[in-house]
């Protein structure tokens, strides 16, 4: 049984940022992230901790993000925000672009079926990140990772590993690697993250295992909340098939600058 209450998992939400290898931030007013251009540039928000009002908050983004030399400013809500900036942004002829539904339950209490064509294994050596580039270059239209760049994240891999506070999992059909993940344990919870299966795979059970590896491999290293982020269009639902809990919605917001 986890011992994390509504607000827990509510503040546990609201604290999750990604901030990628070669990313710059800034956190004043609310967290910024100027993404590298592997990941598509731009500058991505969120966390709003502010006493200036919401016309200010947003100000101050956008001169940030130009001061970066980026044209995008993506910004994600949250229901901690203060203030709130959707009504800002909407204002302001924002583009509405995506929504996630924020998920979290008990590790034990939590159920996933896999076919027995679908397997998963924990990411380990070059060869098992060069297929997981593989598959989010297509899925996150992302640039590919040159052979330094494979090394890198290997290195960066093995080393959440040793610390026990990152993994990576690789999903297979039949063996052909389709699916991938992560999984970050913070504070007793498994942020479940990166989730992607190529689009002629989908469908097939390699993201129900991939999911049930990491919860696995979660609950080993002493986690015992798993919190997802999960797509109202892919992810989610199956989430709700397995016994996950739903606190709410976050939604993306895209500013040109």
């Amino acid at each position: 049984m986890s011992s994390h209450s509504t607000d827990d998992i509510l503040r546990a939400s609201a604290a999750w940022v990604w901030f990628p290898r070669g990313s710059a931030q800034t956190k004043e007013h609310l967290q910024l992230v100027r993404y590298p251009a592997r990941f598509g540039g731009g500058v991505r928000a969120s966390q709003v901790r502010s006493t200036a009002d919401a016309a200010a908050v947003l100000d101050h983004a956008v001169e940030r993000t130009r001061a970066w030399g980026e044209t995008r400013l993506t910004f994600w809500t949250n229901p901690s925000d203060t203030p709130d900036l959707e009504g800002e942004l909407q204002h302001r002829g924002a583009e509405h672009i995506d929504t996630v539904a924020v998920f979290a339950r008990a590790i034990d209490e939590l159920a996933v079926d896999v076919p027995t064509t679908a397997t998963a294994e924990v990411v380990r050596t070059l060869g098992q990140v060069r297929e997981v580039d593989a598959i989010n270059v297509p899925v996150w239209e992302q640039a590919p990772l040159d052979e330094e760049g494979l090394r890198v994240e290997l290195e960066d891999v093995s080393a959440g590993l040793a610390a026990k506070q990152h993994v990576r999992v690789l999903g297979r059909i039949d063996g052909t690697a389709v699916s991938t993940g992560g999984c970050t344990i913070v504070d007793g919870f498994a942020r479940l993250w990166g989730a992607a299966t190529l689009e002629q795979a989908r469908g097939l059970g390699a993201y129900r295992a991939v999911l049930a590896e990491r919860l696995r491999v979660s609950a080993e290293l002493g986690a015992t909340t798993a919190l997802v982020k999960g797509r109202i269009a892919t992810s989610a639902p199956i989430l709700r098939r397995v016994g996950f809990q739903h606190f709410g919605d976050e939604r993306a917001y895209l500013l040109p600058v």
